[in-house]
């Protein structure tokens, strides 16, 4: 009897009175290691107490890595329940389309699913073999496609980019696989993301770019010039817009001084704009910008014409 009210006492809450503090499992931690530091750190009376009822509850081997926050006011069963519900330790972050690599891992570290450690510690060439459509990539930059993700707080770098490549493997890779130059169309549905927000708009700023490049004309690609002079951000940028000055920046992105495209995309775009960038428009058009006040496309067929529209609508 002593032995069982010992038992029932050692699960009781250790304390009361204290504000909750953070207590992390990491992955692959062993539950006696769990225990040993909740009875360390003073959130359990007995460590051997709280292996026996883990055990006999059959969750000794059900904890979730992820940082909780405990309280020594909670019983071992308030506290095993919490460290092994399934999925309570998710966050779910959603990468907006347009966002670029540095502004995707700057809201994961925000939302708690990613450590400081970012993408940069990871070699394209280590993971190349398992996706074809990094084969002559040179960046993951538009590879993270747009999406609501559920990752476990505090994952690594390689499982969040995983989930990225698989689900571009998925939703993306389907628009542009077995095109010629299917990389350029990335590029190019990329800058439509970042440039024109509708989808007949988007087509037809496809075939003005891709008759620029056939022309040998520079593509004059605003966004491309912010990318560079933000250092691949557009949503931290204090000075996200061009003015005359950024046309003479040196920098393989500005695509106003450089003929082509950039070497990589500039974000990573979804799935309106992969379309609009594979089923481009013909028309008369050879120019385009987007109205300051109302973000409206407002094509034009001459030099001249165009720069009549920019005094009208910038």
């Amino acid at each position: 009897m002593l032995a069982v009210g010992y038992f029932f006492y050692g699960l009781e809450p250790q304390r009361g009175g204290e504000a909750a503090r953070a207590f992390q499992v990491t992955k692959g931690e062993r539950f006696a290691e769990i225990g040993g530091r909740l009875s360390k750190e003073g959130f359990v009376k007995s460590v051997s107490i709280f292996k026996v009822y883990a055990l006999f509850s059959g969750k000794a081997q059900k904890f979730q890595p992820g940082v909780y926050e405990l309280t020594p006011s909670m019983s071992v069963p308030e506290i095993v329940e919490m460290l092994t519900a399934h999925g309570q330790n998710e966050i779910a972050v959603t990468i907006p389309e347009g966002y670029t690599l540095r502004d995707a891992e700057a809201l994961l570290r925000q939302a708690g699913a990613l450590g400081e450690e970012g993408f940069e510690s990871i070699r394209i060439e280590d993971v190349r073999a398992e996706y074809p459509f990094l084969e002559n990539a040179v960046s993951f930059e538009g590879f993270l496609f747009p999406d609501t993700y559920r990752f476990e707080r505090g994952s690594s770098p390689e499982e969040v980019l995983r989930r990225f490549l698989g689900t571009f493997g998925k939703k993306a890779w389907p628009h542009l696989r077995g095109r010629e130059d299917w990389y350029k169309y990335l590029i190019l549905a990329s800058y439509l993301e970042r440039e024109v927000p509708e989808f007949e708009d988007r087509q037809l700023v496809s075939g003005v770019l891709l008759k620029r490049e056939k022309i040998g004309m520079p593509l004059q690609v605003d966004a491309t010039l912010s990318y560079a002079k933000c250092n691949g951000r557009f949503f931290e940028c204090p000075n996200l817009g061009v003015v005359r000055d950024d046309r003479g920046l040196a920098s393989p992105y500005n695509t106003y001084e450089r003929l082509g495209l950039t070497p990589t995309p500039i974000a990573n775009p979804g799935e309106s704009a992969l379309q609009a960038a594979v089923s481009p428009k013909e028309s008369p058009y050879l120019y385009y910008l987007s109205a300051k006040k109302t973000g409206e496309t407002i094509f034009s067929r001459t030099l001249d014409e165009h720069n009549r529209n920019r005094a009208r609508y910038l």
